[in-house]
């Protein structure tokens, strides 16, 4: 097997030669307690040996497996060489390719020389007399002191070899002299002077916040190029500044953010650093983009999103087979009311998964002509058993031009949207069927769901055969986070205990309680604001103006939601009140009959009975 001879010292002296050829003499893992764990090599061409190598810490999985053992024979098929203080450099090792395993090859090949990192000849040195022979074999590798060396953990000098610095470029910007573009994987918080070249690969919406120090608002995006990819983030006048500037998938200049460790809740990307923005930060277009790779995707079939671990972020690729209509929900932290759509994404696999889109996202968004949707970052639940939703920090694409989208685009063309679909077992779920829990009402009672510490959801298709009047609708606070019920102080004016705040209006809220049967029993639910409109046809502001007004055509709204069918998603969950222990069940969903669908899921029962 054939090294690349004398290849290193070209390298640390500038040289980009391709796919050049090494031996891996040692390799020594370097632990952090605040970053990743990265792997220290010593590399040979044959003619040189060299002790300061890295490894990328996206390939620490191939040491972790032991891929690559000692005296393995590989091809650098990515790589850069960053110089440190002083003359020091460090090659880092981005991508490789194993030629020989280890095991194989036994032994060194060669007879190479140490490299002294202090001390790199700008030519190839002469021989060594046999009177330095000695001092070149002291010089051979050793594992260096983590707490006080070049290398340590904790030392600037070793944050700034953690991730590399540069592919060192020449390029123009108008209005800029010539100037060195740094890679993203060599930022780190202790450099001054850098400057990157990256795709926006994801913008976020404008999201805004308010708490005890004021209030603001901020966007966030995700920058790519060769060597990695990191997250950028802007507040209030960056926010003005750069947001309309900045477009998905268009090449930017930027430099002067500032560097932080990131916060890995808000962010799925692997890089231990995130960038905000600041106001000298310099953002610039780029128009020559050709050589940087475009968003990439590492789809998860949604059969095996049940091997994932919620909750994770993934990369997924479905068709839209169901769009719900966009209902609000109030968040539990912010209390506050947020617009969401649920959509039922299906693939090859025969699953069908739940996948919710939030706020403008899910106003947005158009379901019509079975669209293709592809999310780089979703998020995970196991919800229901497994569900998604868009996070701020995911990247939803409807029809990407890409291979995948094309192949499941001729899948569900050519028959797959006529496919039964299964969906996860909800992990609370009773009983067997489809794992999206389908029930009878009579199978709800005799299998006692509900009586669990946790809640259980069912699927049901049920008819509304009578509608409470009494106590189904409320005045609430008029604020868009709060729904506490006001009191009506009679002069006019309308108080918010929660708020302890008076108004000279309020909003309607409905709480509405329903007798629902199907063929085998009856159950009563309660359907609050979304599904209730839904079922009875009409805002609550339009039929609490009626109920004031009108209250005949009021009768006569809640008189026409009687004996029409539905889906309903249920929740279900016995509560006890006063020693007195009932079944509670309430209407997360309520959605017209699609016979087609719901004649297919009754195929699917009668084929489990064997029939």
């Amino acid at each position: 097997m054939e090294l690349s001879t004398g290849i290193i010292l070209e390298i640390l002296n500038g040289a980009t030669p391709e796919k050049p050829t090494f031996q891996v003499i040692n390799a020594k893992k370097i632990e952090s307690s605040n970053t990743v764990d990265r792997y220290r090599l010593l590399l040979s061409d044959g003619e040189y040996v060299y002790s300061h190598v890295m490894l990328a810490a996206q390939l620490n999985k191939m040491w972790e497996n032991n891929e690559v053992p000692n005296m393995s024979v590989i091809e650098a098929t990515r790589y850069l060489c960053n110089k440190l203080q002083g003359d020091k450099r460090v090659i880092i090792l981005l991508d490789l390719k194993v030629l020989a395993s280890g095991s194989d090859v036994k032994c060194k090949l060669g007879n190479p020389t140490q490299l002294n990192p202090n001390s790199i000849p700008t030519s190839t040195p002469k021989p060594a007399m046999d009177s330095g022979i000695n001092e070149q074999k002291a010089a051979v590798f050793k594992p260096q002191n983590n707490n006080n060396t070049a290398l340590s953990t904790g030392n600037t000098t070793v944050q700034q070899t953690h991730q590399v610095n540069s592919l060192e470029k020449k390029s123009l910007t108008p209005g800029t002299p010539n100037s060195r573009v740094h890679s993203i994987a060599s930022l780190t918080p202790y450099q001054n002077r850098w400057r990157i070249r990256a795709r926006v690969t994801m913008k976020s919406n404008i999201r805004t916040w308010s708490n005890s120090k004021g209030e603001g608002k901020l966007f966030n995006c995700n920058l790519l190029d060769d060597s990695g990819e990191i997250r950028m983030t802007g507040f209030k006048e960056q926010v003005d500044k750069f947001y309309d500037m900045l477009e998905l998938n268009k090449v930017y200049y930027i430099s002067r953010c500032t560097l932080k460790t990131a916060n890995k809740q808000y962010s799925n990307l692997n890089n231990d650093y995130e960038m905000t923005m600041n106001p000298e930060t310099v953002i610039e277009p780029c128009n020559d983009d050709s050589d940087l790779p475009v968003i990439s995707f590492d789809f998860v079939k949604l059969s095996e999103l049940e091997q994932c671990k919620p909750p994770t972020s993934v990369d997924v690729i479905g068709v839209v087979k169901v769009c719900n209509d966009v209902n609000s929900v109030v968040g539990r932290q912010s209390q506050k009311e947020i617009l969401k759509r649920d959509l039922q994404i299906v693939d090859q696999s025969g699953l069908a998964v739940s996948l919710t889109l939030w706020g403008d996202e899910a106003n947005k968004f158009d379901g019509q002509g079975f669209p293709i949707v592809a999310v780089k970052g979703a998020r995970l639940s196991d919800f229901n058993g497994r569900s998604l939703s868009v996070s701020g920090s995911s990247q939803l694409i409807v029809n990407p031009d890409t291979k995948e989208a094309h192949v499941l685009r001729g899948w569900f063309e050519s028959g797959g949207r006529d496919q039964n679909f299964s969906s996860y077992q909800s992990e609370g779920g009773s009983g067997g069927g489809q794992s999206s829990n389908w029930k009878t009402f009579l199978q709800v009672k005799s299998e006692n769901l509900g009586q669990g510490e946790k809640a259980d959801y069912y699927t049901a298709k049920g008819t509304v055969v009578f509608v409470k009047k009494d106590n189904c609708m409320y005045q609430a606070c008029p604020t868009a986070d709060c729904n506490k019920k006001v009191v009506d102080l009679g002069n006019g004016q309308y108080r918010c205990e929660k708020c302890c705040r008076e108004f000279p209006n309020h909003k309607w809220r409905m709480i509405l309680s329903c007798n629902v049967a199907d063929h085998t029993d009856n159950q009563w639910i309660t359907c609050f604001q979304d599904s209730a409109e839904g079922m009875l046809g009409m805002k609550a502001d339009e039929l609490g103006q009626l109920r004031e007004t009108d209250e005949m055509r009021f009768d006569q709204v809640l008189q026409d939601a009687l004996f029409k069918s539905y889906i309903f998603r249920m929740r279900a969950k016995v509560e006890t009140y006063n020693d007195e222990s009932r079944l509670k069940t309430v209407c997360v969903a309520a959605n017209n009959v699609d016979w087609k669908e719901y004649g297919n899921q009754l195929i699917s029962q009668i084929a489990q009975l064997g029939i």
